[in-house]
């Protein structure tokens, strides 16, 4: 008999994967996860051990010690810890003494709630056929009277397969995801990058690996299009391992399913490997919990009026509901599932669609429910205090936000997450060559995504929500970009010469350091005549009689020998207009917001100037 994939063999034998994978852990037998394959004779021995187990023996042990394979040592108590509620029933089997009832409360209380659907979403490079993917399974999955108009409903749908439920949300691709995780609201449990067959990676491809990394979320790669005669799938999986992503049969972790979305090959098997990701997962939540909602997206009907599409993540839904959203509350009037159907109630991994918002809700904002309408008001307003508060401490802190913040403490590895864009793949190479050779034991340089052409709103997004500087070489950001990294704090930052950006990358490896400054002189104006204002105050009329003197500048007021003011130049004019600076040789009204100016004295202006430190 040939080797077997761990999961195959649970099917056949009819126990959990999870079982499974304790008694392999129990045999010290080495695998990456349920989809890796094992040995005819550690078969065979699983089958003896299932055996026994059927006769009330305690066999994983004892076979575990007859087993040349065994670790002696470490895999037993990690066994030992991992099925100490099966233990618990051996021992009342035996006679034995039971275990520790600290022990098993934790553990049944876990056991107690629920496991749910997982939530799946679909990305990839446009026209790979993330679409005709969803329509396949949408067809085949989706019972014949519930198939028309779903992504009309709720933009989700739910598919049932032999392990389960599973829910696939229909979005428009990787942005959308990445809006919503910039929220701070995880959504899907798995993605799925399509990939076609023909094409290998493309730009797009890569953007949703970069977004599906950021959000760490579990990846599976359904190579598509494997119908085609010109398909050609090793050369995909050839090009995932330039992204260390290595597929399971190259002796990585990445789960790789050849599909066809127009023939159906392939589908059952990705449906299983979503199952079984979901199933090492552990997904689980409580119905009867403390509702906890993210909205997917938000609408404006004509004949109903806003609708929003909610997705349960904890506790049950019912109509009647109190909800609220960001600063927004509102009372569920009407729920639509996924089959357009009227419900009363929606329990986890449930996507609805909601009547009852007064304004519109934005994808991934956080939805929780409130006991009646006063409740929601003192939320609502607890909310809007918050943000007020948050906004002042923002404007406080706006431009001063240090690098040591963004790289962490000194002594720490420190990870300078970065968006490259360039003008050709020449560029991007070179550059990530740079780069490469820039990384030091303390600093990590992680290039998050690199591509051609002009940052998107993309970029900035999945910048925000990783904390990562766009470098632009040779490509400028439009206005429209430029607008949403303002919004968001991200830094764009553009270069002609490459060695700037390698200069801006050294600063940001470097970023522990304080910067230095130093004063630097400007110029000075001798008082010819106190000019008195009745709003400004005494006025110097000056004479600028070295450099020149400048709106802002530092000022320091001699008379004779001795410093009589230091303050600030708040104001220059000549005649009657106010200007920025004044040049040697000319005469102006100099304000430094001091009345005792005399003629006679010397005002000296200097400014401070950032000192390069090597």
């Amino acid at each position: 008999m040939s080797k077997v994939r761990i999961y195959t063999l649970a099917k056949d034998l009819g126990v959990e994967n999870a079982k499974m994978l304790e008694i392999l852990d129990g045999l010290g037998v080495s695998y990456k996860s349920v989809s890796s394959t094992i040995e005819e004779d550690t078969v065979e021995l699983i089958k003896d051990i299932l055996a026994a187990e059927a006769e009330g023996g305690a066999p994983a042990q004892a076979d575990a010690d007859t087993t040349p394979a065994a670790a002696p040592t470490e895999a037993p108590a990690q066994t030992t810890v991992q099925t100490a509620p099966q233990a618990t029933e051996a021992a009342a089997q035996t006679g034995a003494a039971p275990v520790a009832d600290q022990t098993e409360a934790p553990v049944s209380t876990e056991k107690d709630i629920p496991h749910r659907a997982p939530v799946v979403t679909i990305m990839g490079h446009v026209d790979h056929g993330k679409t005709s993917l969803l329509d396949y399974i949408r067809k085949t999955k989706v019972a014949a009277k519930e198939a028309g108009g779903i992504t009309q409903h709720v933009g989700a749908f739910e598919a049932k397969t032999s392990k389960g439920k599973i829910v696939f949300i229909d979005t428009p691709g990787h942005e959308a995801f990445t809006t919503i995780r910039a929220r701070g609201a995880n959504v899907a449990d798995i993605a799925i990058i399509v990939i076609a067959a023909d094409d290998s990676l493309m730009p797009q491809t890569r953007e949703a690996i970069a977004h599906a990394q950021a959000a760490k979320v579990p990846m599976i790669v359904a190579i598509n299009k494997v119908d085609l005669p010109q398909a050609d799938p090793e050369r995909v999986k050839t090009d995932l391992t330039q992204l260390n992503l290595v597929p399971e049969e190259y002796g990585g972790d990445l789960v790789v399913v050849p599909v066809s979305a127009k023939t159906g090959e392939g589908v059952e098997d990705l449906l299983e490997y979503i199952s079984l990701t979901a199933e090492i997962e552990d997904l689980r939540a409580d119905p009867k919990g403390e509702f906890s909602g993210v909205v997917i997206e938000g609408k404006v009907d004509k004949q109903a009026g806003v609708l929003a599409t909610v997705m349960v993540q904890e506790g049950t839904l019912h109509v009647s509901d109190f909800l609220v959203v960001g600063e927004n509350y509102g009372k569920i009037k009407a729920m639509t599932d996924s089959n357009g159907a009227r419900i009363k109630e929606a329990g986890p991994s449930t996507p609805v669609q909601i009547l009852g918002f007064s304004e519109v809700p934005s994808s991934g904002e956080k939805v929780i429910s409130a006991k009646n309408e006063h409740a929601a008001r003192e939320v609502v307003a607890g909310r809007a205090d918050v943000r007020r508060d948050e906004e002042d401490a923002r404007d406080r802190r706006k431009g001063q936000r240090s690098l040591e913040d963004l790289l962490g403490p000194l002594g720490t590895v420190r990870t300078v997450n970065l968006i490259l864009r360039a003008d050709t793949q020449g560029s991007v190479e070179a550059i990530q060559g740079i780069l490469a050779r820039k990384e030091k034991d303390d600093v990590k340089i992680n290039v998050m995504l690199a591509g051609i052409g002009a940052p998107t709103e993309g970029d900035v997004l999945l910048a925000s929500t990783a904390e990562a500087t766009i470098l632009c070489f040779s490509v400028t950001a439009s206005g429209g970009v430029k607008k949403v990294a303002d919004t968001k704090g991200v830094d764009i930052k553009s270069f002609r010469i490459i060695y700037e950006l390698i200069d801006e990358v050294d600063r940001l490896i470097k970023g522990n350091l304080e910067p230095v400054f130093e004063e630097r002189y400007l110029g000075r104006a001798e008082v010819r005549m106190v000019i008195r204002h009745p709003k400004s105050g005494n006025i110097a009329g000056s004479y600028v009689t070295d450099g020149s003197l400048k709106r802002n500048a530092k000022a320091k007021v001699t008379r004779g020998k001795q410093v009589v003011y230091e303050g600030t130049i708040v104001g220059l004019k000549r005649f009657k207009d106010d200007v920025r600076e004044v040049q040697t040789g000319y005469e102006c009204g100099i304000n430094v917001d001091w009345n005792d100016v005399m003629e006679g004295d010397i005002i000296e202006a200097s400014e401070m100037v950032e000192v390069e430190q090597n």
